[in-house]
């Protein structure tokens, strides 16, 4: 077997082709929203990532160009371009071919991001164009394709020398396809926070981000000397901090386990799961190896020192964890993940290694600082306290029968009992939900109003939460019950609608109502979320009446601009102050017709972004929660 520094062209294994990347692109990618738009930037710089982890590379570029494209830069090895055994060269065979790439052996990277070896290529299958340069064993090669089409010749199978350097390295460019896309134009604060994710698990990498669509012209460094102490500092900047940053790291069965975390005077824990800087956004079995062994430690320590007894049940994970911010990274040499954008880990050696780690490493670390180990436990012991109290108060949720789903005066159900079609919009306010009730399909469109603001879940135990009786009504609205870190009640297979809609008013206001409902969601009933089911609804905030022509509705200010340009005050404009002020028809013509609405499906994207926005929103500090609102209230996607 050839060593880890061998990366040539025989490192190059190949698997499919690339036919049906351009009619199922969803597979490849997730979707064809600005979610997906992103990953193509991702899937080149994780490439470029994993020559970082195999040793050959310190610096990457990453530049939004004015044109719509991006240019991935690395000082890397640069791919191979010799002849492959296939008869070409290797570079053209990673462009053109699915599963063709260094990644299937260990022979050219021990642990990669990159597992199935589709990156490049799907890249090239989606784009306009993608250009290749590559720089490697003194010459400098150029490649080029349109539509995953090379239109460069070959020379003898090889590509066209154009120059020759002492640089080695490889500098991507590709421009998203606009037949593929809904958006071509890249949403820059995600990119920035996965770079700086991806700087924060690689402490000596430097990442270099620049943005030249506007001016004037944008350029963040992301440089992490401290690693994941850093990362966890940065997610916490804004909390209570109840102890120093406690970091461990370690090695079994060949997986490099590393990981840190700080408790914060917070009700909720914020775990964070990444294997080989991929983050993984619903966890793993990494993440359950770290939870499991941390929970037997921290029980095993507080029966030595007495704050269990002999008669005491045990702490559960979720009191353990209650108030902690943890980041767990892995490097695994074969990781099989659930589908390919890679959200959830599936190798049982990972939740070995890990806790094998984690069970080493922090018990060393506490029994050296049992100042820190007892901070940990009073956070402990408080949340079992709060947990009994919840416990009572969810006794009382799923008894009373007033709050019942069949019997709540609040929801107007649908007809059909078919979870896949049936749909239930969330109206704020008796005159929009007036509207809704008669505007909506009654087969499959149930609609359920709220009054006013609900409770900011952010900064409330769950008791409280549940006291509140419209936070009640949707829980059992939805049949799944709440999330798994308050007793493992929430189900999603019980589920009712396909479709959470929120139908908030097209103003600040409404924005803030939609916040309040995704935090909670996001803290209680993730899974919503992850697989899919919520949605915002957009109504309009104009209706323009021209003296001659058609009626049109317009969804925000600059649809509003752009019609002034072509119709010249030639018009009576209509402003809605409220969803309340339309009728029946208006409603069900621009906010509920499933073929002419729009819809903004809610997708977790980041953990940083995760983590930081629902704080952000939620938390205690008014003056950036207005800004944000302001700022953001009318994106043409929210991808929390």
């Amino acid at each position: 077997m050839a060593s880890t520094n061998s990366y040539n062209a025989d490192s190059i294994s190949v698997l499919e082709g690339l036919e049906a990347v351009r009619k199922r692109p969803g597979m490849y990618i997730g979707s064809v929203s600005r979610k997906g738009l992103n990953h193509l930037v991702y899937e080149i710089v994780d490439n470029s990532v994993d020559e970082h982890l195999a040793g050959f590379c310190s610096e990457i570029h990453v530049t939004l160009n004015k044109d719509g494209s991006a240019t991935v830069s690395d000082n890397g090895r640069g791919i191979p371009v010799g002849m492959h055994k296939k008869g070409i060269s290797a570079e053209r065979l990673v462009f053109t071919t699915l599963h063709a790439g260094g990644k299937f052996d260990d022979s050219a990277y021990k642990t990669s991001g990159g597992l199935h070896g589709v990156g490049s290529s799907v890249v090239n299958a989606l784009s306009e164009w993608l250009d290749v340069t590559v720089s490697r064993e003194g010459c400098t090669y150029h490649d080029r394709y349109e539509r995953g089409v090379p239109t460069i010749p070959l020379e003898n199978g090889l590509l066209p020398v154009i120059g020759r350097t002492r640089k080695t390295g490889t500098t991507i460019s590709f421009l998203p396809d606009r037949e593929i896309f809904e958006k071509t134009w890249f949403k820059e604060d995600e990119i920035k926070s996965r770079l700086h994710e991806t700087a924060y698990l690689n402490p000596e990498l430097t990442i270099i981000y620049e943005d030249k669509r506007v001016t004037p012209e944008e350029q963040e460094v992301y440089h992490e000397p401290d690693g994941l102490a850093g990362f966890i500092r940065d997610l916490n900047r804004n909390k209570e901090a109840l102890h120093d940053i406690v970091c461990f790291k370690g090695e079994s069965e060949g997986i490099t386990v590393e990981g840190a975390f700080q408790y914060v005077n917070e009700f909720h824990e914020n775990v964070l799961g990444f294997c080989n800087n991929i983050y993984n956004a619903e966890g793993g079995t990494h993440i359950t190896g770290f939870k499991s062994a941390f929970t037997s430690i921290m029980n095993a320590y507080a029966r030595e020192i007495g704050i269990l007894k002999e008669k005491d049940g045990n702490f559960t994970g979720a009191d353990i964890r209650n108030g902690m911010t943890a980041v767990i990274s892995i490097k695994h040499p074969d990781p099989r993940f659930e589908g390919q954008t890679k959200t959830k880990l599936d190798n049982q050696d990972a939740a070995r290694a890990t806790g094998k780690i984690v069970n080493e490493e922090v018990v060393r670390y506490f029994d050296k600082n049992l100042d820190t180990l007892k901070v940990v436990l009073a956070c402990a012991e408080k949340a079992a306290k709060i947990r009994k109290t919840e416990e009572k108060a969810r006794t009382n949720l799923l008894t009373k029968q007033k709050f019942s789903f069949d019997s709540n005066g609040k929801l107007a159900n649908c007809e059909s009992r078919n979870t896949d079609i049936c749909e239930i919009f969330i109206v704020e306010g008796d005159s929009a939900g007036g509207s809704a009730k008669t505007a909506r399909n009654r087969h499959f469109q149930a609609i359920l109003p709220i009054r006013g603001k609900i409770l900011n879940v952010e900064k409330a135990s769950i008791d409280k939460v549940l006291a509140n009786a419209e936070i009640k009504t949707m829980i059992n609205a939805f049949g799944c019950g709440f999330s798994e870190g308050y007793g493992n009640d929430f189900d999603i297979s019980k589920l009712r609608y396909n479709k959470i809609i929120i139908m908030a008013d097209a103003d600040v206001d409404g924005a803030h109502i939609s916040t309040l409902l995704l935090t909670l969601f996001y803290r209680f009933m993730p899974e919503l979320i992850f697989e899919g089911h919520v949605y915002i609804a957009m109504p309009p905030l104009y209706k323009a009446m021209p003296s001659k022509g058609r009626e049109e509705y317009l969804y925000d200010d600059k649809a509003l601009e752009q019609y002034r340009k072509t119709h010249k005050g030639n018009f009576t404009l209509q402003r809605y102050k409220g969803l309340g002020e339309m009728d029946a028809a208006q409603l069900w013509e621009t906010t509920l017709n499933p073929e002419t609405r729009i819809l903004k499906k809610v997708e977790i994207e980041d953990a940083r972004i995760a983590s930081d926005i629902t704080g952000l929103l939620m938390g205690p500090d008014v003056p950036p929660r207005k800004a944000f609102i302001y700022k953001h209230a009318h994106d043409a996607e929210l991808d929390i």
